[in-house]
């Protein structure tokens, strides 16, 4: 399964939000997203996942146009988490967990079969919920909303899986767990991740995105250098490899005034 996208652009009133952007996503690996606020992440995310058509450019799926693609196939190969989800609605967690087997029904109004709901326990466990299956969604915290829109996506049974920020609500033990899921899902996972630390230690391949552009792609050690970080977070960094060989970095002061937050 191939995951390209090449000279992808889109605007927003005249602006480039992402800018001719030519990538080679790793099969069936963990491709980390970087870059500040405001870098084009979750605009590159949507792009890549059909939910925005490309001002100019285009991603490709085994080297399909994916907007010329039926929506039922991508819907079927392509999982998407985003950053906020609703909460206004009177479901229970297995009940949101099954919307991810919609796109594999005969019919999209049939009810889910045994299969189905197999697929669904199946995810929740994998993301520590099961006992969690009776609970209202509404009446969930934010880091277990996030866990059960990550198993409703595992459920769909994807071959390619994207989330927007997936650490965000989540505690550290939950950051490092789920980390741990997607390093070992044998999926094409792409993730926008705020931490470079769990950036390096969990990804494959990382993306680094700065006003709109790719700035650098590659393995950990060879997109988070010192001098890389420096130019596009405006921090100063001392970065070690560690035991594993991975970038370690320890960060020193901003490079630059920044104002205040």
């Amino acid at each position: 399964m191939t995951f390209h996208a090449h000279d992808v652009t889109w605007t927003a009133q005249g602006r480039p939000v992402v800018d001719g952007i030519t990538v080679d996503i790793t099969p069936g690996g963990l491709t980390g997203l970087l870059g500040p606020n405001g870098s084009g992440k979750s605009t590159f995310l949507r792009l890549l996942a059909g939910l925005l058509r490309p001002h100019g450019g285009a991603v490709l799926l085994d080297g399909h146009d994916l907007n010329r693609l039926p929506r039922r196939e991508v819907a079927r190969r392509m999982a998407v988490v985003a950053q906020e989800v609703s909460t206004d609605v009177e479901l229970t967690v297995l009940d949101v967990v099954l919307l991810g087997r919609i796109p594999h029904r005969g019919r999209l109004a049939a009810s889910a079969g045994a299969g189905d709901l197999s697929h669904a326990r199946r995810a929740l466990r994998r993301c520590g919920l099961a006992a969690l299956e009776r609970r209202r969604w509404s009446t969930l915290s934010g880091g277990e909303r996030q866990r059960v829109n990550i198993a409703r996506a595992l459920a769909q049974e994807p071959t390619e899986l994207l989330l927007d920020e997936p650490t965000n609500h989540l505690d550290i033990a939950h950051q490092l767990a789920l980390l741990d899921l997607l390093a070992t899902t044998p999926v094409t996972v792409v993730t926008a991740l705020h931490d470079l630390n769990l950036a390096a230690q969990y990804c494959d391949h990382l993306l680094l995105l700065h006003e709109g552009r790719l700035i650098a792609a590659g393995p950990p050690g060879q997109v988070l250098t010192e001098d890389t970080v420096e130019r596009v977070y405006h921090v100063r960094a001392e970065i070690i490899a560690s035991a594993t060989g991975r970038p370690s970095l320890r960060f020193l002061s901003t490079s630059v005034r920044t104002g205040p937050l």
